[in-house]
């Protein structure tokens, strides 16, 4: 019963592979080469996930990643269905990526593995600049960390104890 929910849970879900790269290990008897897959799902309602894997093979390291990125799913807050509540800056290694909400019909505006995020999160209209280094994975990771740090009206409201209505004027 329980293995019914998690794959319909698994169905819903979309993937996207950010980046495949061959890395060497150099023991005594020469190199090991083996292959890293960095993988986001997301069900573009506001969960999103981000997981690695490292295989011998291709299939077999982003079928790591994508179970990596389904233990690491969290939820993100979308107001409105489309944006999110507040300007964030989300920070991995010396990568820095800043997301801000933007207004109806403004789209993505996005590069690399940073799309990849929030098309998967579900964010439809969104302004982000990434800042310091470049690193496909530490982008992604900045880019998550600045959406897990966003909170809702809601929550502010309940940490100074005052109404919505006074949060938001």
């Amino acid at each position: 019963m329980q293995k019914k929910a998690q794959e319909n849970k698994d169905k819903t879900l979309e993937e996207i592979v950010i980046d495949i790269k061959s890395v060497v290990k150099v023991t005594k008897g020469g190199r090991q080469r083996r292959f890293s897959a960095i993988v986001v799902v997301g069900d573009r309602k506001g969960r999103v996930g981000l997981g690695i894997g490292k295989a011998n093979e291709v299939p077999d390291a982003i079928k790591k990643a994508i179970q990596d990125a389904n233990k690491n799913l969290v939820r993100i807050p979308l107001i409105d269905g489309r944006t999110i509540a507040h300007e964030a800056i989300g920070t991995a290694g010396a990568a820095r990526v800043m997301v801000k909400p933007a207004a109806a019909g403004t789209g993505v505006i996005a590069g690399g593995s940073v799309r990849a995020v929030l098309e998967l999160a579900g964010i439809r209209d969104i302004v982000s600049k990434s800042l310091g280094a470049r690193t496909k994975l530490n982008m992604a990771r900045a880019a998550m960390n600045a959406l897990t740090s966003i909170k809702t009206p809601e929550e502010v409201a309940a940490l100074r104890g005052k109404t919505v209505e006074e949060i938001l004027g």
